[in-house]
Order: structure tokens, then sequence, then C-alpha cells
């Protein structure tokens, strides 16, 4: 594993305010699994919201035009694969996470997986998104982000 800062600023709705340290431990491990995976070398910079299905609801109707909860949503930072600079830490600024636990919940008892396990799913799945995969532009990118997301996970002390 490469020595780097990560900065992850967390927030909540008020349902998971109080979100667990474990939780959250699980989330840097996620991302800092990927970023390793993915041999980026630099300091980094991540906002990860942790909610509710109406908040993601919401959020989904608004960025994307779909009226319904999903279990995680990006909002990549970089443009053209170039990175914002943060100031605070010297690092690239990645973007925003957007996880809802309740749908994280749900989809971990329908597939017969830990809630921990899915949320970190989650969490590489939103990481690749940020680091510029996007499995929506073709069938073949949507498999290799499978792939990536599998062999990461499979990794991650949970």
């Amino acid at each position: 594993m490469n020595k780097r800062s990560l900065m992850i600023r967390f927030a909540a709705s008020q349902r998971f305010e109080e979100a667990d340290y474990y939780l959250k431990t699980v989330i840097r491990r996620a991302i800092l699994a990927t970023l390793d995976y993915e041999g980026f070398v630099y300091d980094a910079e991540v906002s990860v919201t942790l909610c509710d299905n109406e908040y993601i609801r919401t959020l989904n109707r608004e960025y994307r035009g779909k009226d319904a909860p999903t279990d995680v949503l990006s909002f990549p930072l970089y443009e053209d694969g170039n990175f914002e600079m943060s100031e605070c830490i010297g690092g690239a600024m990645l973007g925003d996470i957007v996880i809802s636990l309740e749908r994280a919940s749900e989809q971990a008892k329908e597939i017969g997986n830990s809630f921990l396990r899915e949320v970190a799913f989650l969490t590489v799945h939103s990481t690749l998104h940020l680091l510029g995969y996007d499995h929506e532009r073709s069938a073949e990118e949507d498999e290799e982000q499978c792939r990536r997301q599998r062999e990461i996970v499979e990794n991650i002390e949970i």
C-alpha cells in the first residue's frame, strides 16, 4: 500500500449524523484500496455523504433526472483527466461520494452480503467513477468496472 495522505470530509443527512467509526474506517479502506489498485500516487481529498433513500432520491432527480432512490452517486471533480488541487493537503480533490445507507442495507439483505461489505463495494464503485470510469458508456466499460470492483473489494479488510 502506498503511503499517501487521504482526507475524507464526512457529512450525513440528519438520520446518519452519528455514523459508526468502523463504518467510516471501512469507507477509508475502500477508497485507499481503490487508489492503490489504480496506481494513484497523489495525496487526495474526497467528500463522503451518508444518507437515506429520500435524500439520495432528491439528488438523483436533480442531477440525473431519475426520480428514484439509488445506492450511490458520484460527483467527480476532474476534467479531461486533470484534478483540482487542494490547498489544504496539496493533493488532488477527487470529488463527492453520496451513499444511501438505507439502500445499502436493503441490497446487502437481497444478495446475502454483510452491510459493511456492501458499503465497501459501493465506495469502490463510486471511487472508480471519481477516477474516470463510467460503466454507462458501454457494456465493455461496465464489465471492466465490475471486474475491478470485485478484485478490489476482495482485498479490503472488513
